[in-house]
């Protein structure tokens, strides 16, 4: 999950809006991740990925065709749009993989790490000044990832493993997206869902299990949800600035303790909350570093 601020006209914010939507948004991808983990108890990621994503293109065609093939022939930086798509795919393939081990909640907060891994690498990926209170936050974001992981001899199990791996990948996932600004969102939604699409193409039929009709539709139901949730936070950020929307995509972990208790029964540990408050507190600090990074830049830029 990834936002970037939208530029508007000055005067046409409509904060309460925007945050309404975030919040939708949220609670559908939530709701994406909890359908996901039901399913993933069945079914091989790969077949997961591959209905998934045939449904969300099925959504996507009209904006597709509205682009034109020339959105997706002109798009820059191609190499780094192939490699974008890559980690894309490897990191929800990563999160449904460790769904099959952990609780939803768990998943999660190792995903609500990714902001934080990559202001760690931004200094040497996108040539970015990382000051010293960012990096304190970075460094207390990780403390909270150990907490998280309950460091006894049991921790660092496989599916742990694999969610930090998936975390990670989402990070480098988000520093690609910041280095192609300026393609079409839909060009970049499309790109994604075909790198998936092409990976369950491949892996589906190693363990191919026959659909019965309610599960049929919800693997159909998950690409229609995940497009949804992708709307309202693009509108989301074309109604409000940033810096008041964003920070509401951390009421994620709300959803996702609320959907795993209600639906498998997990009870989140004290270790995990303990961990996730303080991931999302690193976060949420260091997201406004940036946005006063950036309105300082902005002031000191001459005007044109």
């Amino acid at each position: 999950m990834t936002t970037s601020a939208t530029s508007r006209p000055a005067g046409h914010d409509h904060p309460i809006a925007g945050i309404a939507l975030m919040l939708t948004g949220i609670f559908f991808f939530a709701l994406n991740d909890a359908m996901g983990k039901y399913l993933v108890g069945t079914y091989s990621v790969g077949q997961i990925l591959l209905v998934r994503s045939i449904s969300a293109l099925v959504l996507l065609a009209p904006f597709i065709k509205r682009e034109g093939l020339a959105a997706f022939t002109g798009m820059p930086r191609p190499w780094l749009q192939v490699l974008r798509a890559i980690l894309a795919t490897l990191e929800v393939a990563c999160f449904y993989w460790a769904l099959t081990d952990m609780s939803l909640a768990d998943v999660m907060t190792f995903y609500l790490a990714a902001p934080i891994y990559v202001t760690a690498v931004s200094p040497f990926l996108l040539r970015e000044n990382v000051g010293w209170r960012r990096w304190a936050a970075v460094f207390v974001g990780f403390v909270g990832v150990m907490i998280a992981l309950k460091p006894t001899t049991g921790a660092f199990s496989p599916a742990a493993m694999v969610a930090i791996a998936g975390s990670f990948s989402f990070s480098i996932f988000i520093v690609c997206t910041r280095l192609v600004r300026g393609t079409s969102g839909i060009v970049l939604v499309t790109i994604q869902n075909v790198a998936a699409l092409v990976f369950g193409a491949i892996m589906a039929p190693l363990s191919w299990v026959a659909l019965g009709w309610f599960d049929g539709a919800l693997l159909t139901l998950l690409g229609f949800v995940a497009m949804i949730a992708y709307l309202c936070m693009n509108k989301a950020l074309s109604l409000a600035e940033a810096s008041v929307v964003v920070p509401y995509q951390y009421s994620t972990i709300f959803w996702a303790i609320l959907l795993g208790y209600i639906f498998f029964g997990d009870i989140p540990s004290v270790p995990m909350l303990i961990g996730a408050g303080i991931i999302i507190a690193a976060g949420i600090y260091i997201f406004i570093r940036e946005q006063q990074g950036a309105k300082a830049a902005s002031f000191a830029e001459p005007p044109p």
